[in-house]
């Protein structure tokens, strides 16, 4: 009887105020896993590269119209500057989303930074390098061609890229990312590539160049429409959070179908033009994905086929000009 006693008299153990006496059996969680060479591979966001490739088609095959020639080493050097570019944004995206906090609720592909797969300062650096790399080739193009003042179009194309996410006010932030993907990755980058192979602008180039622009945007929206929820609750204003769901379907369709009727217009002139209708077919696809999708996963597929889309697209169009 004492031994009972003094087991009910024995003082109950100490909360912090507004504890949850259930949270001691809560398992633990356990560390991100490292970042494996996958991870990194996924974060570089390989799916949208295409879009890189499409602008430098465009332009190059603009720039024959000029003098008839196909200047093979300056249209890699751009390709080059395109794809060091679009990875390094798509890192410096990681890194400034991951350190806001952002893509703490995301419901997308896992990221390196939000996924706590990685240490912020290494994606930073990673970002960095391949703004560097863009910065190094473009210099090249510079002194290749004489064309000085690109140098500050180059480093306007940088200083744009990391502001979309990146610093205090991101522009990203603020519905205008679809703005500047159209100017650098639509007009910037296939009217530079036409400039710096002939020093001059054909009316096909500027054409050429609002079709890649819009297939550009058109990207940026089945990442925003999947993400919209989250972005709203992340305080992330994008177009789509503030046209919402039904606009941004609509819109998405607007910048995909665009570019045809560009390329219809430029059949009459070069008729291979036409032949751009069968990429058509990958467009309605992603079209009818993105307005008839249940589940995040559809949308990625929707970004996928929008993105091989444009490539397609800017290779029919390339081949017209050329032939």
């Amino acid at each position: 009887m004492a031994a009972q006693s003094r087991k009910r008299s024995r003082p109950a153990p100490k909360r912090r105020p507004g504890g949850n006496p259930q949270k001691a059996h809560r398992p633990v969680p356990r560390a991100a896993t490292p970042a494996t060479a996958r991870d990194w591979i996924g974060a570089a966001r390989l799916r949208t590269l295409p879009l890189a490739i499409t602008p430098v088609l465009i332009g190059t095959g603009a720039a024959t119209l000029v003098d008839g020639q196909l200047h093979w080493v300056i249209a890699l050097a751009c390709l080059a500057v395109a794809f060091a570019l679009q990875i390094g944004v798509n890192y410096a995206n990681d890194y400034s989303d991951g350190i806001r906090g952002t893509d703490d609720v995301r419901v997308g592909p896992g990221r390196l930074t939000g996924g706590k797969k990685a240490k912020p300062r290494t994606v930073l650096i990673v970002a960095l390098a391949f703004f560097a790399l863009a910065a190094l080739v473009g210099l090249a193009l510079v002194i290749r061609t004489g064309q000085w003042w690109l140098i500050a179009v180059g480093a306007a194309c940088i200083v744009a890229a990391w502001f979309y996410t990146g610093g205090k006010r991101p522009y990203g932030y603020n519905a205008l990312g679809e703005v500047f993907v159209f100017v650098f990755f639509g007009l910037v980058a296939t009217l530079g590539t036409t400039w710096l192979q002939v020093q001059s602008l054909p009316q096909e180039a500027w054409f050429g160049a609002v079709a890649a622009g819009l297939f550009a945007c058109a990207v940026l929206l089945p990442n925003n429409l999947r993400d919209i929820d989250q972005d709203r609750l992340a305080g992330k204003r994008t177009l789509s959070v503030l046209i919402g769901r039904r606009a941004t379907q609509v819109l998405f369709s607007v910048f995909v179908l665009v570019p045809f009727a560009i390329s219809v217009f430029l059949a009459l002139v070069y008729p291979i033009a036409w032949l751009t209708l069968l990429a058509l077919l990958g467009a309605l696809s992603a079209i009818l994905i993105v307005w008839t999708y249940r589940a995040p996963r559809e949308l990625i597929v929707a970004l996928q086929v929008t993105s091989f889309t444009s490539v397609g697209y800017g290779a029919i169009l390339f081949w017209a000009f050329v032939a």
